[in-house]
């Protein structure tokens, strides 16, 4: 039996971050999540690249241009919505789920949900780099994952599964996340 499962990034990738600006106090935190994650794990500054929309809606859009370019290998978004009195809490957060996941499909580029969709402010902030870790930093950690995966998958080049390690702990955020 051949596993294949992605590992660390190599460093040697390219990441566009789309983050989008509304409720910004939130998605600042995840951005900083997600290029401490890449960071840690040896991406270069000059291999990321930030870009901000003004809000959730907008993100597939800029991420499926993005993974259009050629130049990125995963894109990750990063944005906030936080249920209100009406509606437009599912509209918004479903019509982002959704065209994340088109753009993904759509390009062949991991394009990653790193969206939070929470009933308060403070359920946010907790997911942002509070009492449940940084969601920024699982989302860039999830895009190394899978551009590895889908590198593998297209050459064919796999590990019997008796060599293939299973994600390590270390990779995940340091002190403090609870994997929630």
């Amino acid at each position: 039996m051949t596993r294949v499962s992605g590992d660390r990034p190599s460093g040697g990738e390219r990441y566009a971050l789309i983050a989008a600006a509304f409720n910004e106090i939130v998605v600042r935190s995840l951005l900083e999540g997600a290029l401490a994650c890449f960071r840690a794990h040896g991406v270069e500054d000059d291999r990321l690249e930030v870009s901000w929309v003004p809000g959730a809606f907008e993100l597939p859009l800029a991420a499926k241009v993005a993974a259009e370019t050629g130049r990125f290998d995963a894109v990750v978004c990063l944005g906030a919505v936080i249920r209100g009195d009406t509606a437009h809490f599912e509209l918004i957060a479903g019509e982002a789920a959704r065209g994340i996941r088109e753009a993904g499909m759509e390009t062949g580029v991991p394009v990653l949900f790193g969206v939070l969709t929470t009933d308060t402010v403070q359920q946010a902030l907790d997911r942002a780099g509070g009492a449940h870790g940084n969601k920024g930093w699982d989302a860039a950690l999830a895009a190394a994952q899978m551009v590895k995966v889908l590198d593998e998958l297209r050459s064919g080049d796999r590990e019997p599964a008796s060599s293939v390690r299973e994600p390590a702990s270390s990779v995940r955020e340091p002190a403090g996340s609870d994997g929630s």
